[in-house]
């Protein structure tokens, strides 16, 4: 009789804890009383990924010691969901390597990374869980945790801000023409044989000819003499003096009847800047040896010295290099009035064939047409091996959308300077090369800081595109300040009313919950543009507007 009481005992024990189990899954199965948070509770797509925080808290009692439970986080939205990994839990009492949560209570923190896909502006997170306790399997029902899904950072230009080089045509020319005069050694007096030199004929010509040219002003001219390193100091000095003052009559002789509007008179001395120079271009065999006097040496004197007493060295430089430096330089500035844009687009119907690199690329810039300026840029680039033709022509087929050619002629140029560079990372962004963009624009120095905003907008970095954006205006200043929080700054930022820029207001404005002026805002965006109007029916940003 009391082995049968206590077979009656077990098994009512034995109902007791199966009751209890299956009370205590019930509840698992329930999720009541756990409590559930979401960073951000609206979902944000940040650098082309929606990042969420879940936190679950567990009250006591609530996960059964010899339980697991698999999670799996799904966003769900028009047209399909996405998976996220999938998490595992287990009870105190389960012998496995899945993270515990114990039944006295626990809280369990999550990050969750979803890729962006097109169409999860409207849609939800929920958690989707699955225990498992001897063999069974005990469904979840969803939970859904988080609503939306902004992407106003998608608002962002990527076409770049970039702008042509500059012809590099002058509407004045500034122009020298030049004649020397030699002496004899120790020598002040012109010889008539200078006049009859071919510098100095060349040099009276033109002056000649310069005077009668309507476009050309003749300025100042400046008389420069100077004496070889050979003697004294003091000595060369006065000669160099002495052949100023015979090379200005010269001018006076040779330019009796041409106005100058000043004469400078320069007498340099010795001239040991024009005997190193000379030394260096001769073809005199021990020239190092003089060279490296000349540069341990400063003393006039001292030098000479030491350049006498290289003695087959200085026979011949007194043969090929001194009487060179025994001379009076005149030297005349000019300065040409250039073509007008009229007058070259009249010359250039006569053919290109006379035209300069500056002067073409002149015409490129004046022409009214892309394919005008293409004709011209490539002509630049044919004859010239024009690198600013080159960038230039890249402007225009990034005027018209066509990366990749502008891309190509970007990529011709051999030694890329700041704006190259900065064009070069343009193309990368519009291609959705970040990294590459993002390098190019650090190499080119900052040249612009609003790509350099852009690149952080769609890195996810708002703090430092703020920063970058401060003090600019345009749209991508203002969705810098607007994803960094700072809305008056992006109001303060925005200018004209295209359609973005009013789309921009209409977020501003709703983010401030000022829904009337928000809904002025995107009725105007999205008016003046069909595309907006599209977004602006899944953009979470006026969910206000919709109640």
């Amino acid at each position: 009789m009391k082995r049968i009481l206590t077979y009656v005992a077990l098994a009512a024990l034995a109902l007791i804890s199966s009751s209890c189990a299956k009370s205590r899954l019930e509840q698992m199965q329930l999720a009541k009383d756990v409590d559930i948070k979401c960073t951000p509770e609206v979902l944000e797509v940040v650098a082309g990924k929606i990042p969420a925080t879940v936190s679950v808290t567990c009250p006591k009692g609530y996960f059964h010691p010899k339980a697991t439970m698999d999670v799996t986080p799904v966003l769900v939205y028009e047209g399909g969901e996405l998976k996220g990994k999938l998490l595992s839990y287990q009870g105190d009492k389960v012998k496995d390597n899945f993270k515990v949560v114990s039944s006295d209570g626990a809280t369990i923190t999550e990050k969750l990374v979803f890729p962006y896909t097109p169409g999860c502006e409207k849609a939800r997170l929920e958690l989707r869980g699955v225990i498992h306790y001897k063999d069974k399997e005990y469904p979840v029902g969803a939970i859904k945790v988080a609503d939306g899904c902004l992407n106003t950072y998608m608002l962002a230009d990527v076409n770049g801000v970039y702008a042509p080089k500059p012809d590099g045509y002058q509407p004045i020319l500034y122009r020298t023409t030049e004649g020397r005069i030699l002496y004899d050694v120790n020598s002040d007096r012109v010889k008539q044989d200078q006049f009859e030199t071919n510098s100095m004929v060349n040099y009276k010509n033109s002056l000649e000819y310069l005077k009668e040219d309507e476009r050309t002003t003749i300025k100042g001219t400046q008389i420069v003499a100077y004496a070889s390193p050979e003697g004294g100091k003091e000595y060369n000095a006065k000669l160099s003096d002495k052949r100023a003052d015979t090379a200005q009559k010269a001018l006076d002789k040779v330019a009796s009847d041409v106005e100058f509007t000043g004469t400078e008179v320069k007498s340099v001395g010795q001239d040991w800047d024009g005997f190193q120079e000379a030394v260096s271009k001769s073809n005199i065999e021990d020239k190092d040896l003089i060279l490296r006097v000349l540069s341990m040496y400063s003393d006039p004197a001292v030098r000479e010295s030491e350049i006498r007493n290289l003695s087959q060295i200085y026979s011949e430089i007194n043969k090929k290099v001194f009487p060179e430096l025994r001379r009076a330089r005149l030297v005349t500035s000019t300065e040409f009035r250039n073509y007008n844009d009229e007058e070259l687009v009249k010359m250039a119907e006569k053919g290109l064939d006379r035209f300069d690199e500056p002067s073409v690329l002149r015409l490129a810039t004046i022409a009214e047409t892309p394919e005008s300026k293409e004709t011209l840029y490539k002509y630049a680039i044919s004859k010239f091996n024009s690198d600013v033709a080159r960038y230039n022509l890249a402007m225009v087929y990034l005027d018209e959308g066509k990366t990749s050619l502008g891309g190509a002629y970007l990529s011709k140029i051999k030694e890329p300077d700041a704006e190259v560079l900065n064009a070069t990372g343009i193309v990368a962004m519009r291609n959705g090369d970040w990294e590459q963009a993002a390098d190019c624009f650090e190499k080119a120095g900052g040249i612009s800081k609003e790509n350099e905003a852009v690149m952080d907008i769609i890195k996810g970095d708002y703090a430092a595109a703020a920063a970058a954006a401060m003090g600019l205006k345009g749209d991508n200043a203002a969705l810098a300040m607007l994803l960094n929080g700072d809305l008056d700054g992006a109001s303060a930022a925005l200018q004209g009313e295209g359609a973005r820029t009013n789309y921009l207001r209409a977020v501003i404005a709703a983010r401030k919950g000022q829904n009337s002026e928000a809904r002025k805002w995107l009725d105007a965006a999205c008016e003046a543009d069909p595309a907006l109007k599209e977004r602006a029916s899944k953009d979470i940003e006026f969910a206000a507007l919709a109640n």
